[in-house]
């Protein structure tokens, strides 16, 4: 019984990260590859960024959302799936800090929700469900 609950915790940690990943990736890719105008359509806050600073966080999405799945995908040194985890939760806590500045709180709930899923994955992955590295 014990071994099934893992099994299926196992799953949803999978679908937690496949899930959180393809939605990083996606935004870094928006972030990194459209023009400021065009972003600023579904991202107001752009507009009075340094461009250099909206590119950076695209970047820093999508290395997030690949390390979200690779390392375990590979096995290879699993361990980053973790950090990388972590890495976006800390985002979202400044992406929200940064929402809340500007006073923009109807953004802070997709930030909370995301948090959520990155702190999901922590504590599954530390305590619950670790990947198992390849020998």
């Amino acid at each position: 019984m014990a071994n099934q609950k893992n099994k299926a915790l196992n799953i949803i940690l999978w679908i937690a990260q496949g899930l959180l990943a393809a939605m990083f990736i996606m935004a870094g890719m928006m972030k990194i590859s459209q023009p400021v105008e065009v972003l600023a359509d579904s991202l107001p806050w752009v507009t009075s960024t340094p461009l250099s600073l909206v590119r950076f966080i695209g970047f820093t999405e999508i290395l997030g959302g690949l390390g979200l799945v690779l390392p375990a995908v590979f096995k290879l040194k699993p361990v980053l799936t973790i950090w990388a985890a972590m890495g976006l939760a800390l985002v979202m806590v400044f992406a929200a800090i940064f929402h809340a500045s500007r006073g923009e709180f109807t953004a802070i709930g997709m930030n909370i929700f995301l948090l959520g899923i990155a702190l999901f994955i922590i504590w599954g992955r530390r305590k619950k469900s670790s990947v198992l590295v390849k020998n």
